[in-house]
């Protein structure tokens, strides 16, 4: 008898790297100082394999990154199914959040444009104009929707582009793990944190990543929703998840159906929906929730086992995702790919901090390091980092930003339906559809811009030399 056995090959792949970084963690001080995310460590581990042992026996990374664009996906649902025990949230909170994100993607958007444009103009003269927005696309959307843009981008002609999308998802990875490991740290010795947080972080099973006997994790708690004799309580929190992405699945397929009644047009932009199919996946897990609560069967959502479905999808998604690049792009586009991606990501992480410390009022270094974290490496890894300093999701900070999806979404569709006129002006040998996002850009800056002004108060100017602003 035949069966594919590849996917479940890589998995078990993915799952020993995950347990040798385990290991590793429990046993380096190196990894324990700087609390490095296992997943990262496996992930690095497999990548010289991916790329230089593995094909030699005729394996290659399909399989990664379907796990990359799916598992990206169904913890997307499984986070923003959880429902907030607390009916009541803060609206300019959500709106906070929303501008924050905003105003990462804005910059992210136009510092890359500009720098692909200095690159095109001098060292790089056949570089791919749209090549600025990997640093949006690897960052705040992550690694499956880079790749899937960056495909499409090469179904147009433009060559390697997926696996730039990949490497860019992961030095965001990087930024992330690396970046907000330490902001952590030197938030938490500067006093941007509790001394509560201080302490959880510096016990040795938190550095460690490993429990001794007898010992319990602060995220441990277990509330069974249905008798295991009937139906496992895991086996029931999946199937809601698998059933929702299910139903995203069919609403995307019905919409881009419809779109393709506009022609190539439609087609093109029913592809680039796809890229972003996360975000349709937290629309409907809303739908979803709404609809629970409305039959009031919202208690048969069970937030512990959620947590651990997007936590299992984070790990494996995050080390399938640095497997998953390709050595030969990365030599091939090094130089753009090095000067984006350090360059974006500084701006980003002082820009994102200075402005975070002013606008936020409550639960400030909790939604400051989230943003941050979904900022460079998706909302998943944001998640992983607030983790470290609110392992429950105790939090209004995770509640806030699920509820601020759909906002940012509708804000952001004037840079989803244009992600395209870099790469359709370029076939044309045009740099003015370039520009002209460009300009979009540079109008969602001032936005976001106003938005701060809004928010921050009397916080907005005050002590503009100090990248966090103290609340008294």
């Amino acid at each position: 008898m035949s069966f594919s056995w590849q996917f479940l090959i890589d998995l078990g792949i993915l799952g020993s790297a995950l347990l040798i970084a385990t290991w590793m963690r429990s046993k380096i001080s190196f990894f324990q100082r700087f609390l490095i995310p296992n997943a990262l460590t496996a992930g690095f581990l497999l990548f010289p394999l991916y790329n230089w042992v593995f094909p030699r026996f005729g394996m290659d990374t399909i399989s990664l990154e379907n796990i990359v664009y799916h598992f990206l996906n169904v913890s997307f649902i499984a986070m923003t199914l959880r429902v907030s025990r607390e009916r009541r949230y803060s609206s300019r909170d959500v709106f906070a959040t929303s501008t924050m994100v905003l105003s990462q993607y804005a910059i992210q958007c136009f510092l890359g444009t500009i720098i692909t444009i200095i690159l095109i103009q001098t060292l790089l003269p056949n570089l791919f104009p749209g090549f600025g927005l990997f640093a949006v696309l690897g960052f705040s959307l992550g690694p499956g929707q880079a790749f899937a843009i960056g495909s499409g981008w090469e179904a147009m002609g433009f060559e390697g582009l997926g696996s730039v999308g990949l490497t860019f998802g992961a030095l965001g990875f990087v930024w992330a793990s690396f970046g907000g490991v330490f902001l952590v740290n030197y938030g938490i010795s500067k006093g941007w944190g509790t001394r509560n947080e201080k302490a959880r972080i510096d016990e040795s099973k938190v550095r460690q990543g490993v429990l001794h006997r007898g010992e319990s994790s602060s995220a441990s708690e277990v509330t069974d929703i249905t008798d295991p004799e009937a139906i496992d309580p895991f086996t029931f929190s999946s199937g809601l998840v698998l059933a929702t992405y299910l139903l995203a699945y069919l609403g995307l397929s019905a919409l881009s159906w419809l779109l393709g009644f506009l022609g190539s047009s439609g087609t093109q932009l029913a592809t680039n929906l796809w890229g972003i199919m996360f975000i349709f996946c937290g629309l409907t897990a809303m739908c979803v929730k709404g609809i629970l609560h409305a039959l009031r069967l919202d208690f048969v959502v069970d937030n512990h086992r959620m947590t651990r479905i997007s936590g299992f999808c984070v790990d494996f998604m995050v080390a399938s995702s640095i497997a998953a690049i390709s050595a030969a792009i990365v030599a091939k586009y090094w130089i753009p790919i090095l000067i984006v991606g350090i360059l974006t990501g500084l701006a980003t992480t002082f820009s994102h901090i200075w402005l975070s410390s002013r606008v936020f009022q409550s639960h400030v270094f909790q939604r400051a390091i989230l943003v941050y974290g979904a900022a460079t490496g998706t909302l998943p890894t944001g998640l992983a980092l607030l983790r470290i300093i609110d392992p429950k999701f105790e939090t209004p900070a995770s509640r806030d930003f699920m509820f601020s999806a759909g906002i940012t979404f509708m804000a952001a569709i004037p840079i989803i339906l244009t992600a395209n006129m870099p790469a359709l002006g370029a076939l044309r040998g045009s740099m003015m559809p370039t520009y002209q996002v460009l300009v979009l850009y540079a109008f969602y800056i001032v936005a976001c811009f106003v938005a701060y002004l809004f928010l921050s108060g009397r916080r907005r100017f005050v002590n503009p030399s100090s990248i966090w602003f103290k609340q008294l």
